[in-house]
């Protein structure tokens, strides 16, 4: 049992050194110890005393070794006025896609800044497990990738897959790679044939077959068929988009796609597919038309850019908050629906000339925020594709309603039950009415007071819990708040370097 325990805490400690990109003598270093003694605490063949386990915690700066276990908990005191100014962080949504399609090129790919966010810690387990080298190349978040000669399917490390919904997006590039393979269920969840369906119709034509099957999806592809007409989406989604678009970087012909997403993060996968060799005409259209590559096998560097719905929560947190901060390197093309909307409602801010991303292709600004007293929109607000308000962008409306004047309707028309989530706002002081499993009623504005709330499962509703207790008066708790994780990067504490009061704990 000792043993055991010990090889537990061994792989613990390697998996948060490997994420910090450290190597077992830099590690070594940091704890004046030897690089062998390092080796063999990783193999689980050395006592640990718990004064050298919490000095292992803070030379990794992770929570993964620190004394007292269980899920992450965040306490927040206010309210908070925020000033200074902040950098948004590179999208999430395409350094996962980027990840995926880093399977289709057989060189070397190195991503720029890439998220360092739950989401994608589990796809590089994934792509670990699978034989892709990969590691974080210094502390600006570079990733290299190198992908083995042959790819070992077999291994699959199921457990992180079922971790993550992005898994599925592994389709449109696997499809090149082995005539038959296995993907574990996306998200742990059995959701069967219904969920790959629009994945399916966008593939099919390149051969590829899926069956739901416990646990697991096996996908078999016919080689003899290929794309012989326009490849219509029965849905505009995004991760479809991504799938027909990979499939289609290794198909040497050209591949039609309407209906396509023409969303960041589709816009950044088509952009770094550019990069690899493949043509790619339509960017930023529901058209893309793509001429493909027999093989692929180039070192390629790219950098996806900002994060849209991350700048929006920074707003969101602004505008509650009634605070003045200046947020950088906003991607505003996918923000301008959103802005024109608070600008109705009252919002007052400033902004700076647009420059260009890392990319080379999308267009930034700088937003300074005012404090601004707000009112309920005209109509209700709902999401539509790019270049409408961003689904994703949604929720944070909810909090913003709940500090203007009047009722807001917010209609969620996309997901099932996601909206029932922000009635949680109740909880601190709001009057948020479920309609219906999609639309609630908000009524404002509100005085928030400070409670405890378990984080509800959703990324999006539980960030919206989360600005309203900077909003709140007294202390709030929200509990175990993993979801937090999978899709920022240290949100806590970029808040409180605007002035933000928020405390990660766990139970003793």
């Amino acid at each position: 049992m000792t043993e055991d325990y010990k090889g537990r805490i061994g792989n613990l400690i390697r998996d948060a050194r490997k994420h910090r990109g450290l190597t077992q003598q830099q590690l070594a270093d940091r704890l004046a110890t030897s690089q062998s003694a390092i080796n063999r605490i990783e193999k689980g063949h050395q006592n640990l005393s718990l004064e050298m386990l919490a000095r292992i915690g803070s030379a990794l700066d992770s929570e993964i070794v620190a004394l007292g276990g269980g899920p992450v908990h965040l306490r927040v005191t206010g309210p908070t006025t925020l000033s200074g100014s902040i950098d948004v962080k590179t999208s999430k949504n395409a350094g996962v896609a980027l990840l995926c399609a880093s399977l289709l090129n057989r060189g070397r790919t190195t991503l720029r800044k890439v998220a360092r966010i739950e989401e994608v810690n589990r796809l590089l387990e994934v792509l670990d497990s699978l034989g892709v080298q990969t590691r974080w190349l210094n502390e600006d978040n570079d990733l290299e990738i190198v992908p083995p000669r042959d790819l070992d399917l077999t291994r699959i490390d199921e457990a992180a897959a079922r971790r993550t919904r992005s898994v599925i997006m592994f389709l449109g590039p696997l499809l090149h790679r082995a005539d038959t393979f296995d993907l574990p269920y996306a998200g742990g969840c059995n959701l069967g044939t219904r969920t790959v369906e629009p994945h399916m119709a966008a593939l099919r034509p390149f051969g590829l077959e899926v069956k739901a099957t416990e646990g697991s999806y096996h996908a078999t592809v016919n080689r003899a068929i290929e794309p012989e007409r326009p490849i219509v989406l029965t849905e505009r989604g995004d991760t479809v988009t991504e799938n027909a678009l990979m499939a289609a970087a290794l198909h040497p012909g050209t591949t039609v796609i309407r209906n396509a997403s023409s969303n960041y993060m589709v816009q950044d996968l088509c952009f770094f597919l550019q990069r690899l060799g493949v043509q790619v005409e339509g960017v930023g259209t529901t058209t893309l038309t793509v001429t493909g590559c027999r093989s692929i096998d180039v070192d390629v560097d790219y950098a996806p850019s900002e994060d849209p719905i991350e700048a929006m929560s920074l707003l969101a947190a602004a505008i509650v908050t009634r605070s003045s901060i200046t947020i950088r390197r906003v991607p505003i093309e996918f923000l301008e629906i959103e802005l024109a909307l608070l600008e109705e409602m009252g919002f007052t801010y400033t902004r700076s000339e647009e420059y260009v991303a890392q990319n080379g292709r999308t267009r930034l600004v700088d937003l300074t925020t005012q404090p601004s007293t707000l009112h309920a929109p005209l109509d209700k607000v709902h999401p539509m594709p790019f270049p409408g308000l961003n689904i994703d962008n949604l929720p944070f409306f909810a909090v913003i309603a709940a500090v203007a004047q009047g009722q807001t309707l917010l209609h969620d028309w996309v997901y099932e039950n996601r909206a029932i989530y922000l009635v949680e706002l109740n909880k601190l002081g709001g009057n948020v009415k479920l309609l219906d499993p999609h639309r609630v009623m908000i009524e404002g504005p509100t005085h928030f007071s400070g409670t405890e709330i378990v984080c509800p499962p959703a990324l999006r509703p539980a960030v919206v819990i989360l600005l309203a207790m900077l909003a709140s008066k007294g202390t709030s708790v929200l509990r175990s708040t993993y979801v937090i994780s999978r899709g920022y990067e240290d949100l806590a504490e970029r808040l409180n370097q605007l002035g933000a009061s928020i405390e990660p704990f766990r139970d003793i």
